[in-house]
């Protein structure tokens, strides 16, 4: 039996996506948790202070001498730690407590083209040497090797159950419900409504999972709520409307993903990077939100296959195998 840190993006977040990471691995890797202690340690609050580790050395042991830490995916990575918020809450002062820390399908954020000094040193404090790290791009996979790290391009743990014989098995025809999604923090109104008239037209019952809770403050800014059932802001509340024959339509990347692992027919809209950089190694069902006027109707409407994400399982095993 081996002892597991997990450094959890899923606590003290105000994002569902976190969660369903987190959900992912735990359904994607499940010889991990099943024959071995984990402990889960947040990522968004601060480590462990000094005085808190000197007082309470013992405890604080179960923490630091685990044999494996990792890292659980989302954009954990930035070229600038020098930030006042980020979603990995380290800082050189406080690095001692966190090393050996391996990747496990992580992504980097977008704040600067090169990685700073001060990012390169904290990196080198607490990322591991000895193992290889799992990311969930290639952009990632430069940014570490960039910095003399190892790294396999996995893709995200929400993908790594997404194979042929699930893509194949979606339906190729709409449903008479949809569900879709929104993100507050990256608007565009005019393509966003866009988008909402269009799923009012071509579904008999549409719905809206706010995958974040200022979501919907958003959608009640965008338009009247008339005809559209909202979901409650948790993820059982989401598990329950994708289990019946439900399609998906929306710009929250990980809300998509998640409707793809119920075998729902999906159409994810890109808005940022993170969609465009996935799709450069696999095969999202997606379209830009600019297409929205040009491809959406004709998408909801036509009959087609969801093609296979074009995960490489081989590399997923050969990253696992590092820990058997």
């Amino acid at each position: 039996m081996k002892s597991i840190l997990l450094l959890d993006t899923s606590i003290a977040t105000a994002n569902m996506g976190d969660e369903i990471i987190n959900v992912s691995i735990k359904k994607n890797w499940g010889e991990m948790f099943s024959d071995n202690y984990v402990v889960n340690l947040p990522t968004h609050t601060p480590v462990f202070k000094l005085w808190q580790r000197v007082l309470y050395k013992q405890k604080m042991s179960l923490y630091e001498e685990t044999d494996y830490k990792f890292l659980c995916g989302t954009n954990a990575l930035y070229t600038n730690m020098l930030r006042p918020l980020p979603a990995w809450n380290i800082n050189l002062f406080d690095a001692n407590f966190i090393k050996q820390v391996i990747c496990l399908g992580v992504g980097i954020g977008e704040n600067g083209n090169r990685a700073k000094l001060y990012t390169k040193r904290l990196y080198s404090k607490v990322l591991s040497r000895d193992y290889k790290h799992s990311v969930r791009d290639e952009k990632a996979k430069d940014f570490l090797e960039s910095m003399g790290f190892n790294a396999i391009n996995t893709g995200c743990p929400t993908l790594w159950g997404l194979d042929a014989k699930l893509c194949t098995g979606i339906r190729r025809k709409k449903a008479d419900n949809v569900v879709f999604t929104l993100t507050y923090y990256l608007k565009d109104e005019i393509n966003d409504k866009k988008m909402i008239d269009c799923l009012k037209k071509n579904y008999a019952n549409v719905y809206f999972w706010p995958q974040c809770f200022a979501d919907l403050q958003y959608l009640q800014q965008l338009c009247d709520l008339e005809g559209i059932h909202i979901i409650p802001a948790n993820l059982n509340a989401y598990d329950r409307i994708l289990n019946e024959e439900i399609d998906y339509v929306g710009n929250r990347l990980h809300g998509g993903i998640y409707a793809l692992q119920h075998m729902c027919r999906t159409v994810i809209i890109g808005i940022d990077y993170r969609v465009r950089e996935m799709n450069e190694t696999y095969t999202l069902p997606s379209i830009e939100r600019e297409e929205i006027d040009e491809k959406l109707d004709c998408l909801i409407n036509g009959e087609w296959e969801t093609k296979p994400i074009g995960i490489d399982i081989n590399k997923i095993n050969e990253w696992k195998s590092q820990f058997m």
